[in-house]
Formats: structure tokens, C-alpha cells, sequence
């Protein structure tokens, strides 16, 4: 993934999986920034992966050192590691010193809602103006449910063949830099096999990357379940709604899609502002304008999602009401209780990449599209929304990568590897992100494959599609 998403030009955060070919050298789109401004993301970076990754997952900072800051882009890498990080447990904060003249980069943590940066330039004097909800205490212990039957973590799941595919995984079989951290397969019965990379264990979790935007789409499932919105509707957005406003013709749909025809830079999944600059999303997303008509054109944008998660905001009263919704709407409701879905300093979700979770939650998501949306007979996402997220949007992405290596087609927030991949079953979609996380659900066969990583920049990642066939392979034996 990491390789791919290098080769079409995402140098900075690598924030998704594509292949497509590369437009920029890596130095100059580092140089497009002014030092002071790539320190500051640089230290926004350590501030914002060492707070989620000490409170949303309880890591050692020694543990944040191999994975979190290493094995990224070699530029950043850099960068980042000229600058310490401050922990205050106490306070559950973490700030970053990187200038002389500037306040340091903090990132605070807040229950459920995981950490959040201040913009450059706060300080912690402003920090109570942050929005909160009321959240319960996070459970210490994964119990397992609603699976009655788990295979032993870590131990064999039974099936010899099963469980080399497995150690196939944990090794470097499937990419030069693959660096597997989870695997877990399951059916709606049970769990087949649970293995994790030493000092991991079903409640650590990880940060999703573009992962996130499928938990996104099932959020707006779950309004659309309640009637909240119609993804068929334009979005609605305030910032749009002047009758000179073309962008005002934008669907929810046009953005689940991936063809708002909105300017997202030249690589669609460069948004460093808002993930590591402290950047807000109304400031960073709703201010593209159009460069193809909508619904026309197919383009990888972290935007889109963003956008999408905005318009779903513009329907509640306040900013509570929307960030509590995810929680009570789906999270709850199916048992992701250690799922953290972090938001930027205004209270707008960071839904196209800042949700960290676990291997057990993300099977819990697919669990609930193999079930149809319904969850102990309750219908939480329309009945219909897994044959919605699986159907090949009207625009799509390019078939082959310049490589000739075939890229999955595109749905709604979903990748689909259909008649592209002769070794899947046609009904295969997965929820893709970089440095290799992936959550394959395939109906056909009641199957749902999670794989976790911290794979390596510039090395070939995990090559999930022949994983997904090897399992499959191994439990038709």
C-alpha cells in the first residue's frame, strides 16, 4: 500500500492506498512548505501519533518509536525525530517543542473522542473551549462478544494450512516491507484465528488511515437509517448554498463516490494541514472549487470524505449532538468500545483517516454488513447498504496501475474486487489504509479478514489481494 500510494505522489502522511503513478518528486512537495511550517507539522506529527498512541492504545513511547515514527515517508521521518515529546499522563496530554519563537504543538486527549491538535500557534490557555461529550468509561477488557466460539490468541486455529497462510503474514512473503502487527479471520459464528505481533493484544489499537472512511460511510448509513439524510440529496453544506454556488449541486453521493469533482491537489490524499498542521476542516475542505463536474470524474480525495461527514454535521443543532452520534448511533450499539474517532479543534470528524481501533472492532463493522445492517435485531445501517457500498460507483478508478498490476474498483467508500481479481469471489470489498490496514468482507462466503501492519515507505507493502486468496485457499482444504 505504502509503495502505491508513493507512486501516485503522496509524500507526506501516505494517508491511503492507491496505485497509480507518480506526478512529483517527494523532495519538492517538502519544499513546497516554508521550514517553519514543516517543522511545525513535523512536531504536530510526533505531538498527535504519540498522544493517540499512548492514550487511545497504551504504548510505550519506546513501542511509538518503532512503530508509529518509523518506516514513514524518510523526509518527515527526519523531521520528526529532531523533536521530543512531552507526556503528562496526569493531564493526558502531550506537547512538542519546535521553534524558539512559537508555542509547542499540543495534542490533548478527551474520552471516546481520542486526541485532537491545537492549531499552530495555541496554547494551552484556550484548550477548555474544546468540545467534549459525555462518555463512559472505557472497558479494560475486549470480551470477545458477540463471538461465543474464538480460536486461543495467538495459538493455531486448527487448520495446519490456515495457520501458515498466517505465519506467511507475519513475515515478509507478502512485501519487502511489510510489518504485520494483526491478523484476524471470522465468520458471524466465530472467530477462526487471532494472532498479534509480541506486546500486542485484542485491545490495542491502531490507527486506521483510509480505513476510516468505511466506518465514515456506515456512519452515514446509520443516519440515513434514521432518516437524517439522503445521500441522493445535494449536501446541503451552508458554505454552499449561494445560487451562484455550482458546488451547491454536489450530492452526499457524489462525495461517497469519490467524484465531487472538487480540486484536492494533485494527490487527492495530501492533507497535512488538517492532519498533522492543526488545521480545521472548514478551513482546509469546503474552500475547493470545482475542476470537473460532478459525478464525471473519479479521484482518490480525503476531501470528499471529509465533506461528506460535514454535511451530515449541518443536520444536528450542535456540535455535541453530531459528535456523539457515531457512538450512539453504531459504536455502541455493536460493541466498538475501543474505537476512538478523532475530530479537529472545531468538533468536525477526521473520518478520511484519524480513527484508531482495534482488530476485533473493525471485524464487528464487517460483522455488521455481513449480517445486512442489522445487529441482535436491531437494524442499524439500511438493509440495503452493503449492496449500496458494493456498487460500482459510475466513475472509476483506472484497471491497472502503471505497473500493470490491477487496482480494485471503487463503490461507496468501499474498494471492490470484483471481475478485476480472477482469485476473489466478485462480492469481495475491503476497507483499505496505509501502511497496510485492511478489512476484507466477503458475503459469498460469510468471511471477514482483518489485517493490521506498520509497513515500511518505499518498500513493496503487504499484498493484501493474494493474502485474502491464500485464506480462502487454505479453508476450502
Amino acid at each position: 500500500m505504502v509503495n502505491q500510494a508513493g507512486r501516485y505522489g503522496l509524500r507526506w502522511l501516505l494517508a491511503s492506498a492507491l496505485s497509480l503513478p507518480v506526478t512529483l518528486p517527494a523532495l519538492a512537495q517538502v519544499a513546497e512548505k516554508m521550514p517553519a511550517t514543516v517543522d511545525a507539522y513535523a512536531a504536530g506529527y510526533r505531538a498527535a501519533f504519540t498522544c493517540s498512541a499512548v492514550f487511545n492504545a497504551g504504548k510505550s513511547l519506546e513501542a511509538i518509536e518503532r512503530d508509529e515514527l518509523t518506516g514513514i515517508y524518510p523526509a518527515l521521518s527526519e523531521r520528526v525525530k529532531q523533536f521530543d515529546a512531552q507526556v503528562d499522563h496526569q493531564h493526558k496530554r502531550v506537547t512538542v517543542t519546535y521553534s524558539e519563537q512559537m508555542p509547542p504543538r499540543i495534542a490533548l486527549w478527551r474520552p471516546q473522542l481520542g486526541c485532537v491538535q491545537l492549531p499552530v500557534g495555541a496554547s494551552l490557555s484556550k484548550a477548555h473551549f474544546l468540545p467534549q461529550i459525555a462518555a463512559d468509561e472505557q472497558p479494560a477488557t475486549d470480551t470477545g462478544e458477540p463471538w461465543q466460539q474464538r480460536a486461543e490468541v495467538n495459538g493455531s486455529s486448527g487448520n495446519q494450512a490456515l495457520d501458515k497462510v498466517i505465519d506467511k503474514a507475519f513475515s515478509k512473503a507478502y512485501g519487502a516491507g511489510a510489518r504485520t502487527s494483526a491478523v484476524l479471520i471470522a465468520t458471524p459464528d466465530a472467530i477462526i484465528a487471532e494472532r498479534y505481533q509480541p506486546g500486542f493484544t485484542p485491545e490495542t489499537s491502531q490507527r486506521t488511515w483510509s480505513v476510516a472512511k468505511s466506518i465514515a460511510v456506515s456512519v452515514v448509513g446509520a443516519a440515513v437509517q434514521q432518516a437524517l439524510i439522503d445521500v441522493k440529496a445535494p449536501t446541503a453544506i451552508q458554505r454552499w448554498s449561494h445560487a451562484l454556488d455550482p458546488r451547491g449541486a454536489i450530492s452526499v453521493e457524489h462525495l461517497l463516490h469519490m467524484s465531487s469533482g472538487l480540486d484536492s491537489n494533485i494527490a487527492g490524499n495530501r492533507t497535512d494541514r488538517l492532519y498533522v498542521g492543526g488545521g480545521a476542516l472548514v478551513d482546509t475542505a469546503l474552500a475547493r472549487s470545482l475542476e470537473a463536474a460532478p459525478g464525471t470524474r473519479w479521484k482518490y480525495a480525503n476531501n470528499d470524505t471529509l465533506l461528506a461527514m460535514r454535511s451530515l454535521r449541518e443536520r444536528f443543532d450542535n456540535v455535541e449532538a453530531y459528535l456523539a452520534f457515531p457512538h450512539n448511533a453504531l459504536l455502541n450499539k455493536i460493541g466498538m468500545q475501543h474505537t476512538h474517532l478523532e475530530s479537529d479543534w472545531q468538533g468536525d470528524y477526521v473520518m478520511s483517516s484519524q480513527v484508531w481501533t482495534t482488530s476485533r472492532d473493525l471485524a464487528r463493522l464487517g460483522l455488521l454488513y455481513l449480517q445486512r445492517g442489522q445487529w441482535q435485531g436491531e437494524q442499524i445501517l439500511p438493509k440495503d447498504w452493503l449492496a449500496y457500498v458494493s456498487a460500482a460507483a459510475p466513475a472509476q478508478p483506472p484497471e491497472q496501475n502503471s505497473q500493470g498490476q490491477p487496482i480494485p474498483g471503487y463503490g461507496a467508500q468501499w474498494w471492490l474486487y470484483n471481475q478485476r481479481f480472477a482469485d476473489l469471489p466478485d462480492d469481495t470489498i475491503a476497507a483499505r489504509g496505509n501502511r497496510g490496514q485492511f478489512l476484507f468482507v466477503i458475503p459469498s462466503k460469510q468471511l471477514i479478514i482483518v489485517r493490521r501492519g506498520y509497513d515500511l515507505a518505499a518498500k513493496p507493502s503487504f499484498q493484501e489481494h493474494q493474502f485474502a486468496a491464500d485464506v480462502l485457499e487454505a479453508l476450502s482444504q
